[in-house]
């Protein structure tokens, strides 16, 4: 038989407990276990120094390395307590269940450090893919893609953890078996259970890996615009212009229409438009929003074009095309340049504007 991985830790745990043979035998254990944990924290701060001074390098911020002290020092300290515990109590009739628990506790910290970790996995990736890409669309289809990779690794991280804790129990390791020879009447059964709940996974793993939106994309759901704020396996945060969230299924966007304004890149079209009187200023307008757009940091210089559209009882519909690299900035300039060329015509020329209170009613 193979010798077990912790054998060596308990013969270091059984030297210690030889070390303090001229304590109580009461009092041995809390001894070692108190060695332990100052060992422990020992660890832990060296690893966690050193990680941060090596990472820091490639731009990994001191509070994603930090984060793993803790489980590190709670995994090495429920180690020794686990090894301690079997050579002091291995005899005594609670030893089993105590065990038990220690087992759980060290299982926790193990997954919970190693969570800790490939989130410094993640934040390294993304540093050197930022570095690399810049900001931009290839970025935010990479952090959308590495950010959902990671929440199905933790996923498969904490079955593991309960599966392997479940596993040390005879009476399921027996459950188990039989489990694993009805395996197909189960998978039916599981697989109705859930059957939404899967639909939405691999929904978002469809939508994460097709590309169809990512994080910080401008779309328009249900008739709101707002940005992808959050990617996860089964639902996307949306973030509206009002501040609100809204929360749709991934299923939405494999099932429903929507727009997404970046898909390719931020960079859209718009237009400004204005109800005049037959005798406005046509040459003027076409001046002036041109002077407008060309002295705006947020025109991108793409779109720039006046144009009349339409004219109906005594009024001319004047639209102004115009463009920008976002829809935020979109949705500024067109303000803008509605105040500015309104603000113009009252001031030099009120009688273009049409009278409100003769205004036709078209139903808008």
């Amino acid at each position: 038989m193979s010798p077990s991985p912790i054998e060596p830790l308990d013969e270091t745990v059984e030297e210690v407990i030889n070390a303090s043979s001229f304590l109580p035998e009461s009092l041995q254990f809390w001894a070692v276990l108190l060695l332990g944990a100052v060992v422990a924290a020992i660890l832990a701060f060296v690893f966690s120094t050193i990680a941060r001074r090596t990472l820091k390098r490639i731009g990994i911020e001191e509070a994603d390395v930090e984060a793993t002290r803790i489980p590190f020092f709670g995994l090495i300290t429920s180690i020794v307590a686990k090894s301690a515990f079997a050579i002091f109590y291995r005899d005594r009739d609670w030893y089993n269940p105590w065990q038990f628990v220690i087992l759980i506790i060290m299982v926790t910290f193990l997954t919970w450090f190693i969570i800790k970790v490939v989130r410094v996995v993640e934040a390294g990736m993304m540093a050197r893919f930022e570095a690399k890409f810049g900001p931009g669309r290839r970025l935010a289809k990479v952090q959308t893609q590495v950010g959902l990779m990671r929440r199905v690794l933790i996923a498969v991280l904490c079955i593991l953890a309960v599966a392997a804790v479940l596993l040390t129990i005879e009476q399921v390791r027996a459950l188990g078996a039989g489990l694993l020879a009805s395996a197909g009447l189960a998978s039916v059964v599981v697989g109705l259970a859930v059957q939404s709940t899967l639909a939405n996974v691999f929904a978002g793993l469809q939508v994460a890996f097709t590309d169809s939106i990512r994080v910080d994309d401008t779309v328009v759901v249900e008739g709101e615009r707002g940005t992808v704020e959050e990617i996860t396996l089964s639902y996307v945060v949306v973030l509206l212009l009002d501040g609100r969230r809204m929360i749709l299924p991934s299923t939405y966007f494999t099932t429903t229409p929507f727009e997404n304004w970046s898909r390719r890149s931020t960079e859209i079209s718009g237009n400004v438009a204005l109800q005049l009187k037959l005798n406005a200023p046509i040459a003027y307008l076409r001046q002036r929003s041109t002077e407008l757009l060309e002295s705006s940091d947020l025109w991108d210089g793409r779109s720039n074009e006046l144009l009349v559209t339409d004219a109906q009882n005594g009024l001319q519909t004047v639209t102004v095309y115009l463009s920008a690299r976002n829809a935020g900035d979109l949705w500024s300039l067109r303000n803008m340049i509605r105040e500015k060329l309104l603000a113009e015509l009252m001031e030099s020329y009120p009688e273009c504007l049409p009278d409100p209170r003769f205004i036709p009613n078209t139903g808008a």
